[in-house]
Formats: structure tokens, sequence, C-alpha cells
């Protein structure tokens, strides 16, 4: 069977604050349509990593490669994320950070600024372009809130919006940039079991529905397990394991450092 195409290639990389090291030698590729989850003990440097790679910061050495919706190759060490999310990244965040003071339709809307096709006049003036436009994107947003079951709420704030609804809305509005690579930080945090089921089974939709590849880090060892076919591991700043679930669940190095003995 012939290897998929790569979508992103990490080469040694390394970044450092002050004196601390907090990812060192770091090697990895995502190749399309992968499912791939990373996992370690809080302050291993998985969210340092996903900052990395979606251009909050700069890694003091190695090389990022991200190739694009054209297959078009681009170091992205030093772009930031308005250029990455251009180019086809899109991620979540631990912490939820959507405009609470905005509509869930606005949120998703906003999302979709790049990829809108009209100008300042249009508008400004509310021309039939605009007008066609607007309602193209607004159908499209409907459509990605009923992957989640939440289209009916819309027009509400999204602060008003349940914990589990406002972190679904979150994943509505990356999937909203049309990403090639979806990052997903911890999206089941704070989510009761029925909600992580519920989420488990989004996450493999939305992979086979959108042909994405994604990178997701998570706590939730069931989460991990049950949807995703290759794991890293992280631990001090260092890959110590790279394998399928089941080689992750035997690695003793991994035992040791992170699931533990049971």
């Amino acid at each position: 069977m012939a290897e998929k195409e790569l979508v992103l290639q990490v080469s040694n990389v390394q970044i450092v604050f002050g004196g601390l090291c907090a990812i060192s030698d770091a090697s990895f590729d995502l190749r399309k349509g992968e499912l791939i989850g990373l996992i370690g003990p809080n302050g291993a440097g998985k969210t340092t990593m996903f900052n990395m790679v979606s251009g909050i910061y700069t890694p003091t050495s190695g090389q990022i490669s991200f190739w694009d919706k054209d297959n078009k190759v681009h170091d992205i060490n030093k772009l930031g994320p308005a250029d990455l999310n251009r180019l086809g990244i899109a991620r979540t965040f631990q912490n939820i950070r959507l405009f609470g003071s905005l509509s869930v339709m606005d949120n998703v809307l906003i999302a979709m600024h790049s990829s809108r096709n009209v100008t300042p006049l249009d508008v400004l003036f509310r021309t039939p372009r605009f007008r066609k436009d607007e309602k193209l994107m607004k159908d499209r947003v409907i459509q990605l809130l009923s992957f989640f079951h939440i289209e009916n709420k819309a027009e509400e704030l999204a602060k008003n919006l349940p914990y589990g609804e406002q972190r679904k809305l979150e994943i509505v509005r990356a999937l909203a940039c049309n990403p090639k690579l979806l990052l997903l930080d911890e999206p089941a945090a704070g989510m009761n079991p029925q909600e992580t089921l519920e989420l488990m089974e989004m996450i493999s939709f939305i992979r086979r529905e959108f042909g994405l590849t994604i990178l997701l880090i998570e706590h939730d060892m069931k989460l991990v397990m049950g949807i995703c076919e290759r794991i890293m591991v992280l631990n001090y700043g260092r890959i110590i394991a790279n394998g399928s679930p089941e080689e992750i669940r035997s690695n003793p190095d991994v035992v040791k450092a992170y699931l533990g003995d049971n």
C-alpha cells in the first residue's frame, strides 16, 4: 500500500524559554487523514508543541513543514497564526476562547472571514453579491452546527450555552476555517461521560466527513485509546514513544511516565 501524503513534518525541533528547554529534539510526521493523539503528564510540553505548530511560538531550532490544500510545502517556523490559518491549520484551545457576547452564528461567521467573496464596497452598500454571499455563509454555518446538533442555538449568545455546547462551538468555529490540519487541545476537558462519548463519535465523523488530519491533546485515555490510530507520548519535552494504542498501552516507559500500573 502506498504511503499517505505528508501533511506536517516536525524535524529536530527545540524551544527554549530562558534557560528552560521545553521541547527537545522532537521529530514526527502527520499524514493525510490520520487521527493522532498527543499525551503525557502535565508540563510535558504538549501545549507548547501545539503553540509551535499553530504559529504562537517560534522554535529555537529545528524545522516545521506544512503541506497546504494544494499540496505545496511551506516552512512555517516563522509564520504567525493568521498566516497558518489561511494555509489550512486550525486549532481549539484548552481554555474556551469564544466571543461570549456575540451569537453562536456570528462566532462562526467570523471564522469564515478569509473565505468570503465580497469587497469592502459590497459590504458598505450591501450589494446583491454581498446578500448572496451572506446567505451562503449562514447556510454553511447552520450545516456545521447541525453536525453537532446545536443548529437551534444559532441566535443565542455564546456565553449562554452550556459548557459542553461551548466546546462543540469551538470545534465548529475551527471547521469553518476549512482546514487541512485540525489541532484539538483537550476537547473533552470539563465534559461529562455522555458528552465525551458524543465527542468521540463526532471527532471520528468530522475526520471522515471533511477528510481532515487531526492531532489532539487529551487526558481522557478512554477517548484517546478509543479513536486514535496512533499516539505520541511526550515526557519532559521529549517524545518517548510513538505507536498504535496497543503499543503505547504496553510500553514500559509510557506506563512508568504516565499511564501508571493500572
